[in-house]
């Protein structure tokens, strides 16, 4: 096994038994619901945005290892972050999982999932969160809810 493909699956595995971020927040301004009837993933994804920055971001749901650390991933990647830094750094995610080369300088955990674009069906696990991230922050205040086709 390649030494770099055992490095990220510890990471994919610490995210996956370790997450991030998990749990409800109270001054959730933001919460998108999505799931993934094809595999079962499901996520509710909170974010509270103040003045155009996602100051916080808590997700609860189940699924996949690969779908539940893309999600501890994200939320500690977005928090601080402005909405169209947040947007950013998920259409850079759909560039890696669509096998292109895109780094993540601040939060290098996000690239264990690089790999994951070798397995097409496992695409929309990683990305399930991401996708809930891009709605909740182009949508705004209020409660969203939606499927992954």
């Amino acid at each position: 096994m390649n030494p770099l493909d055992d490095l990220y699956r510890r990471v994919i595995m610490d995210h996956y038994k370790n997450p991030r971020n998990r749990g409800a927040l109270e001054d959730g301004s933001v919460t998108v619901n999505l799931n993934n009837p094809t595999c079962g993933d499901r996520i509710s994804l909170q974010l509270t945005l103040e003045d155009g920055i996602v100051k916080n971001a808590k997700f609860t749901g189940e699924g996949c290892s690969i779908s539940m650390a893309s999600a501890s991933m994200m939320t500690d990647a977005v928090k601080g972050k402005t909405a169209a830094e947040a947007l950013l750094l998920a259409d850079k995610f759909s560039s890696l999982m669509k096998g292109e080369k895109a780094e993540f300088d601040e939060y290098e955990d996000i690239e264990a999932l690089s790999g994951v674009n070798k397995f097409p069906a496992r695409i929309k696990c990683a990305t399930l969160s991401w996708n809930a991230l891009r709605k909740g922050v182009e949508s705004g205040q209020g409660e969203h809810e939606g499927i992954e086709e």
